[in-house]
């Protein structure tokens, strides 16, 4: 029971030269079904030099339930989330960033859910435009997920709801002092393994987590490598203060390895880093690997992933960037094979496969084991084995809607057919799925929706876009298909007669 006159939410939003960015997220929070007087919003105004102070207040004058404090400028979040934790009266705090919105149930579901399970911390499902979000733990509702049983730990970003007496408790803030990267890590991880009870909350989506276009997040410029890796140092620290050497550490290092390592050293942003940059990146990931991780971190990983640590291992930059060329290339390709429909109902047959510019991903037999084909020698063999991996590939049928981000796994069969060719192999995935608009997404489906089929393996997961679009009505009845191919042909077909007169 919470007390007369207690709000259930505290919404803290540090805010710093946003300008007219902050009108879409409070617009977001003037539309939420909780009402105005069981929540409140609370501005930091962390020294803004333009217009974002008078907005923040006009907002303040006009809604009761907003607050806006101003403070010098701090140059990153974490003072002013601490200030609004202080400032917070409600029972649960939800951190969110000036430049992002709510989705328009998001406080009364993050509220019920914390209440229904009596939860110190909710994850509410997010979907990302520019920003990746932890898609595999938003696959399905997790009301007692931990560190052990779920993919708890992608997700570190503070954009949660958490009981405040919690934070409180356990005395949890985010580390100040100068621009202090991976800030929500520090508090993020203790916090999950502190919590009586972490919920996640995935049949509704609750946050939409944007990268602006002008690149102005205040955490978007380009990281220092030597203060970048020390702060993934005391997020390892962490993690080692909590468990003791064996699976599940190696299992909450690897996200480390894979998140904050790997993925600068592969693909198109290896392609777009800066030479200097990279062989600090480089040598800076070289040493973590070598002072912290145990053997099983990298051995965890899938073969390509594999692959980039044992490079990164050996400081081979050379081949790294080889390597990266290469995958710049890989896309998941799909057809559609066959397309029924009911009245409410579409069923799709696809057919979708791995290709690396016009060839398909190839695994070559070595001693009984698929082996991944690299376009570099003096890998061991073993680093590549990828017999577990292809089979246990996979693809996923994904429902997007155009509109708002929302993303939903749909009911899917698959079967993989292996293709030799020459002295390789590579997969074909067929997989069927039934949509049903009169339930998918909990009946909201008014609007544009995409399909995609999402192949997962060897380390990749990508999907391929498929060329229809469903158009629907609010009542999910018989949707519209539009055959986005057709649409294209026309157009073509168009230009090209406007040319040839």
């Amino acid at each position: 029971m919470v007390e007369v006159g207690i709000p259930k939410v505290s919404v803290v939003v540090p805010a710093y030269n946003c300008g007219p960015h902050i009108e879409k997220l409070a617009a977001s929070l003037l539309r939420q079904s909780l009402p105005a007087d069981e929540f409140e919003a609370i501005f930091v105004d962390d020294g803004s030099t333009d217009d974002t102070a008078s907005r923040l207040d006009r907002l303040a004058a006009e809604h009761p339930h907003i607050r806006v404090l101003h403070i010098e400028n701090s140059g990153w979040p974490s003072r002013p989330r601490n200030l609004g934790i202080e400032h917070a009266r409600g029972e649960y705090v939800f951190f969110a960033d000036d430049d992002d919105w709510f989705a328009d149930e998001a406080l009364e579901r993050l509220y019920a859910c914390a209440k229904t399970h009596d939860a110190d911390i909710v994850v509410g499902k997010m979907a990302g435009y520019g920003r990746s979000v932890p898609r595999e733990l938003f696959r399905k509702n997790r009301f007692a997920a931990t560190l052990e049983n779920s993919p708890l730990i992608d997700s570190l970003t503070c954009h949660k709801l958490f009981r405040r007496s919690f934070l409180n408790e356990h005395d949890l803030r985010f580390p100040e002092g100068g621009k202090r990267r991976l800030e929500d890590h520090s508090l993020v991880v203790r916090a999950y393994f502190l919590s009586r009870r972490t919920s996640v909350l995935s049949d509704y989506t609750c946050y939409h987590h944007i990268q602006r276009g002008d690149a102005r997040n205040v955490t978007a410029a380009q990281l220092d490598p030597s203060s970048y890796f020390a702060s993934v140092r005391d997020a390892l620290d962490i993690v080692d203060a909590h468990t003791e050497p064996g699976p599940l550490r190696d299992r909450l290092h690897r996200r480390w390895l894979r998140n904050e390592m790997l993925s600068r050293l592969r693909g198109k942003r290896l392609l777009d880093a800066p030479e200097d940059w990279l062989e600090q990146v480089a040598l800076e990931t070289q040493k973590i690997i070598q002072d912290r991780f145990a053997p099983g971190v990298a051995a965890g990983l899938p073969p390509l992933l594999r692959a980039v640590a044992y490079l990164a291992e050996r400081g081979r930059v050379a081949d790294l960037r080889r390597l990266a060329r290469w995958e710049a290339g890989i896309a998941a390709h799909g057809r559609i094979d066959e397309l029924q429909r009911s009245d409410r109902a579409v069923t799709v047959t696809v057919a979708a496969e791995l290709r690396s510019a016009d060839q398909p991903v190839g695994f070559r037999a070595d001693d009984g084991r698929d082996v991944l084909v690299l376009p570099m020698e003096e890998i061991a063999p073993e680093v590549l084995d990828s017999t577990a991996q292809v089979r246990k590939a996979r693809v996923d049928m994904v429902a997007r809607r155009r509109e708002t981000g929302d993303e939903i796994f749909l009911p899917v069969t698959f079967q993989t057919e292996r293709i030799t060719a020459a002295d390789t192999v590579h997969l074909v995935h067929r997989a069927t799925t039934t949509i049903d608009f009169g339930v998918l997404n909990g009946g909201r489906t008014r609007g544009s929706w995409l399909l995609k089929a999402r192949i997962t393996n060897a380390g990749w997961t990508e999907d391929a876009r498929l060329p229809l679009v469903f158009i629907c009505r609010a009542d999910g009845s018989r949707p519209r298909i539009r055959d986005e191919r057709k649409v294209w042909n026309r157009l073509r077909s168009a230009v090209g007669r406007r040319i040839r007169r």
